[in-house]
Formats: C-alpha cells, structure tokens, sequence
C-alpha cells in the first residue's frame, strides 16, 4: 500500500505474531532483493480496551517506529476492507498510543495525530529549554530548526526553496545528531502562503520519501507556532498532497489523505 507514495508492507497479525527480526524485516525491505518498503506495518490485536485494534511500525532497516501518519491511513483503508471497520471514528492503538481515524465518503482517511509535545525532554532534544528555534552546526553551516514530538522527533527546517534544499547532507547529519538521542525525522518547508507550504522529508533509518505524514503535521505545527502559516494548511509532497488542521497549542493535529492498495502476495522465509 502507499499513502502519498509512501509505501508499506502491511502484514496481517491478527492471529498469528510477526515472524521476522530486524535484519529479516531489513532484508524484506531491500527494493532489489526484497519486496522494498519504507515501513512495515503490522495489524495485531488491541492490547489496549479503548481501542478495535494495534498497529506496529518498522523501518526500512529493521528499527521501530512510533508514529507513521500515511501508515495508520493504509492501516484504517486495509481494516474496512477486511469489514474489521465501520462507520464513523474508530480509535487504533499506535506504538505511542491511541489514535482517532474515520473514513470519508470519498475514501480519504481522516486522522487525530495527538497533541504535539514541544518540551525538549518530550522529542526527545537535548536542550535546556524550549524555544521557537534551535541552531546547530551541521558541518561549515549553522542550522536552525524547530522541534517537536508527533509520536516520533520531528525537526523542522524553514527553507527557500524545497526542491533544492540540502536533503541529503542536512537530513542525516541532523538524524544522527548527538543532542537527538532517538535520532530524528527532519523535514525541509517551503512557505508559500498561509495556507500552502511545500516539504521534503529525510525519515530516520529511511532516508528520504515521497511523503511523511507525521513529517507534514510537525512542518504546521512548528510553522504555525512562529505565526508562518495559519491553521488549515494544504501540504505538497513529493507524491501528493496531504491536509492538515490544528486549532493551536493544546489541541491534536487532524490530517486527511489518501490511501491506496497496490498489490498482494506471498514472501518466502
């Protein structure tokens, strides 16, 4: 499945346990001698009594995720599918816990991406205090970002122009900064107005996708924060478009999108 071009394997849980470690899930993910992914999503049973059903996340190089917002789209698509979902708001539990998503007429899915955490104890960011922006030396370059938790560390770069934003040097060295002892997701904005901003996004122990959807909730946060943006801003991405609501601090991040089946079958262990 893809949400906005990016794409999962999406492995039924239910009632069977996954069968495979980081370095299997690794090797499933290689794009030449795999299946090829940027996450793997697994749909289990609920641990939580809130909540109809889990969903884990693994990264393309087997690590774990906390957060995958154009996941738990496909997840909720995948589920009604299956008839395991109905009508109107169901609550998912997340890695970092429960989520709110629905089903539009029109096949979108709508989801509550919980209340950003600002606090750098929360992202976790190794700072004294929270600010607006943090400034860090990324080689020869003094690089100021914003930072916040979705579910997974997020740091937001305000550039010019995404399409020639130094996604490659900036987005590792800034994942695997120090003072991100999780590591971190780093997304490149381009404000165009108040209600549009283009971004690219460097995923920790990805690298670069088509689309992020927490990636797109921290950019509007951050941004909005700074009174860049306003509080419906349409996201471009590389593979689309993704919309995001937030009525400010204190309040969850809402984001609606797509979520497209791609193909089944069977791997071989």
């Amino acid at each position: 499945m893809h949400g906005a071009g990016n794409d999962f394997v999406v492995i039924d849980c239910r009632e069977r346990s996954l069968p495979l470690d980081a370095a299997s899930i690794a090797r499933l993910g290689d794009r030449h001698n795999g299946v090829g992914f940027d996450q793997l999503l697994t749909i289990e049973p609920t641990r939580d009594p809130d909540c109809a059903f889990r969903y884990g996340i693994y990264n393309r190089d087997g690590s774990q995720a906390g957060q995958c917002g154009n996941g738990v789209r496909c997840v909720a698509a995948w589920l009604r599918r299956a008839g395991a979902l109905g009508d109107g708001v169901t609550r998912l539990q997340s890695p970092s816990g429960a989520v709110a998503v629905e089903i539009l007429d029109d096949g979108r899915v709508r989801v509550d991406m919980g209340v950003p955490q600002f606090a750098p104890q929360a992202v976790p960011l190794r700072d004294d205090a929270q600010a607006p922006l943090y400034t860090r030396q990324l080689g020869a370059d003094d690089v100021a970002f914003g930072a916040v938790s979705l579910g997974n560390p997020h740091a937001v770069i305000e550039v010019a122009d995404s399409t020639t934003a130094p996604v490659d040097t900036w987005g590792p060295a800034l994942e695997t900064h120090a003072d991100f002892p999780d590591r971190a997701n780093v997304g490149f904005a381009q404000v165009r107005s108040a209600r549009e901003i283009r971004l690219r996004v460097w995923e920790r122990g990805v690298g670069e996708t088509l689309a992020c959807g927490s990636g797109a909730c921290a950019a509007v946060v951050v941004l909005a924060s700074r009174g860049r943006v306003g509080r419906e801003v349409d996201v471009h991405l590389p593979g689309g478009l993704l919309q995001i609501s937030w009525a400010g601090p204190g309040e969850p991040v809402w984001m609606t999108g797509p979520a497209t089946f791609v193909f089944e079958g069977s791997y071989y262990l």
